[in-house]
């Protein structure tokens, strides 16, 4: 084993829990392991918990076993091979099959020799082996994906790999789905895996933000699909799908392009439309459906008229909300609630009112269902802009704020 490039001693693989007290912030304890050892940089394959020869050979075995179902997350096979060692001889725990057998200090598997176990017991071919351990895209000063964003990555080009062709990955908002996206692309593409690939979302800012963000390696490789000026020069597309359907035959863009053009398609955010069958993604996705598809959402969708799962199938990978608070790589959050008087009240028009465009508006109670969907009480907004920025004053008015409007 190298000990440069194979071999990570304390390697903490989470930030730890963020613990709030009113103004004041801390962090829990992160979560590491003694050893972690690598196939390749994207492929870790073992993890090693070390005593002193106080403890016995397995001593350590119980904490390894912990620590190896945390890296794999979701009962993952990403750290096949488990070891506890006193320095005298080494216990191996195969997460794969779930046997244990003791070893000499010289008896300590070869990486070549733990890769080909691992390719065994997964079935995997020559050909699917060469994508599998194509590297992450890096450069000097570029992020390194986290844990789980590994995972991710890794679970969706195998499932590729081994010629799955719908795979679904679910990550909370804020854990990084357009660099995980990224990675996987890049990977398939190096090894010609898959050769043009388009990247679809539905508003242009995440269009416009991924190609100077996360995709900009891409550089010349790259091209925003133009209904008005289409190019296939290209090797990676990125299409808002607005821009490339449209009633009219002539203002589908999509169909400019054959059917097998693309091998691989990205779907972001794929719970706000793709899953419909009567939706424009729908549309597209059936037009190119000799792709792989895949597919990236925060929330799946599963509902009489839209399904993620259904079209997709289940998540190859799930890193929940709850899995990055507890992990440290999301904040946790507060529930605070503002009881504003419409809103519990409701609201109802004095006899023949008109709105301010001069319409009547129809006589009945409004409640907080219908609010900025079937009337817009504007006073109402401008309260609950007035609330945000009172608040935010108390901390730091420029702190990050998302706020969701219903349209």
């Amino acid at each position: 084993w190298d000990l440069h490039t194979q071999i990570k001693q304390e390697y903490f693989f989470t930030d730890g829990r963020i613990l709030v007290r009113k103004k004041l912030s801390s962090r829990g304890t992160k979560k590491r392991v003694d050893y972690l050892l690598s196939y390749k940089s994207n492929l870790p394959l073992a993890i090693i918990e070390a005593k002193d020869n106080n403890h016995s050979i397995g001593s350590g075995m119980q904490q390894a076993i912990e620590y190896s179902e945390g890296l794999k997350h979701a009962k993952s096979l990403d750290i096949p091979y488990v070891y506890a060692s006193n320095g005298d001889g080494f216990l191996e725990h195969d997460m794969i099959t779930g046997k244990e057998r003791l070893l000499s200090m010289d008896e300590f598997p070869s990486p070549e020799e733990l890769w080909k176990r691992y390719r065994e017991a997964r079935n995997m071919t020559e050909s699917e082996a060469e994508i599998v351990t194509q590297e992450y895209f890096f450069k000097q000063g570029s992020k390194s994906p986290r844990y789980y964003q590994r995972i991710a990555i890794n679970r969706a080009v195998e499932a590729i790999a081994k010629g799955q062709d719908r795979v679904l990955l679910v990550m909370a908002t804020g854990t990084g789905k357009t660099y995980t996206a990224f990675q996987i692309i890049w990977r398939l593409w190096k090894t010609k895996a898959k050769k043009r690939i388009l990247f679809l979302a539905d508003r242009n800012i995440l269009i416009d933000q991924t190609m100077t963000g996360d995709f900009k390696d891409f550089s010349d490789k790259m091209i925003k699909i133009n209904r008005n000026k289409l190019s296939k020069a290209h090797e990676i597309y990125l299409g808002l799908y607005q821009s490339m359907t449209g009633e009219e035959d002539w203002q589908q863009a999509f169909r400019q392009f054959s059917p097998d053009f693309f091998d691989l398609i990205i779907i972001d955010e794929c719970h706000r439309g793709s899953t419909r069958e009567d939706s424009a993604w729908r549309e597209i996705l059936t037009y190119f459906n000799g792709a792989t598809h895949v597919g990236l959402t925060a929330t799946p969708k599963e509902t009489k008229d839209a399904s993620n799962i259904t079209y997709f199938g289940e998540p190859v990978f799930t890193y929940s909300l709850k899995q990055g608070i507890e992990d440290g790589f999301l904040a946790p959050y507060k529930v605070m609630r503002m009881g504003l008087d419409k809103d519990l009240m409701g609201f109802r028009p004095e006899f023949n009112q008109v709105d301010k465009f001069g319409n009547l508006i129809e006589d009945r109670e409004y409640n907080v269902k219908d609010f900025d969907k079937n009337i817009i009480l504007e006073k109402r907004t401008n309260l609950v802009a007035k609330e945000i920025r009172d608040f935010l004053k108390k901390y730091n008015r420029f702190a990050k704020t998302i706020v969701f409007c219903v349209d």
